[in-house]
């Protein structure tokens, strides 16, 4: 399993979040949202997107998945901090979005420690 973990792009923890990035970066075209709204998952998602490839392109880069992880809280409690829980449709996608970033992030934490094992004893 650790052998297969450090090859890059071959983590399916990390194609999570690329795609769920990439929903949240593009759900606004087909959804009801405030432009705060708007913005916030536009950007929460692209960074969401990006920390994934960045992480599928270098498995051994541990701190990746704490940034999901904070990037997943984040996503989660926008709604209430920007404040669009009336855009009942964008509210929920961030939330759902948010709570698997988190759980995706927090999944890959393993995995990607020992990924960064395996590189440091090459």
């Amino acid at each position: 399993m650790a052998q297969l973990s450090a090859r890059p792009w071959t983590r399916p923890h990390d194609w999570a979040e690329v795609v769920l990035g990439v929903v949240l970066a593009l759900s606004p075209i087909w959804m009801t949202t405030s432009t705060a709204a708007m913005w916030t998952m536009i950007v929460l998602g692209v960074l969401i997107a990006l920390d994934g490839l960045l992480s599928l392109a270098m498995p051994g880069l541990v701190y990746g998945e704490g940034v999901q992880v904070v990037l997943g809280v984040l996503a989660f409690i926008s709604p209430w901090v920007i404040g669009y829980m009336s855009f009942t449709g964008a509210a929920w996608t961030t939330w759902i979005i948010g709570a698997l970033t988190i759980l995706a992030g927090a999944a890959a934490l393993p995995v990607a420690t020992a990924a960064h094992r395996m590189v440091g004893q090459h």
